[in-house]
């Protein structure tokens, strides 16, 4: 079992920054893929960026891509998603997500491949 656990959300203004942080315990990180999903007022979850278990591989949503980073942090059993120059648009509660696999560089876009989820971190973005 791997607990999930988000932090870093927040209120900021349009243009601004945040960065969340999800702590993972349970498990070995370092043989678990990671995402990050977002989910709106109303509308379904979306997938926002992922990476692979050896941290070399990464996958963004056009909607984030040049905006936001993801990293990991296997020493910490953390992962991290830097979000830039943010848009109200990008309002909604942000979940990250892990996946148990043996292939180190693949990274997983569908919600539906992950195992294990957090509670969830609220981001507001002002315009």
């Amino acid at each position: 079992q791997v607990q999930l656990v988000e932090s870093g959300g927040g209120l900021v203004q349009a243009g601004g920054s945040l960065r969340l942080s999800c702590s993972a315990s349970g498990r070995t990180f370092s043989s678990y893929a990671m995402g990050w999903f977002r989910q709106a007022p109303g509308e379904e979850r979306e997938f926002v960026a992922s990476i692979s278990s050896s941290g070399r591989s990464t996958y963004y949503a056009d909607t984030v891509k040049g905006r936001f980073t993801i990293s990991g942090d296997n020493a910490k059993n953390t992962v991290y998603l830097q979000m830039n120059s943010l848009k109200p648009e990008d309002t909604a509660v942000y979940h990250c997500a892990a996946r148990p696999t043996p292939y180190s560089n693949t990274y997983y876009q569908g919600g539906n491949q992950y195992h294990y989820w957090g509670q969830g971190t609220q981001v507001t973005v002002s315009s």
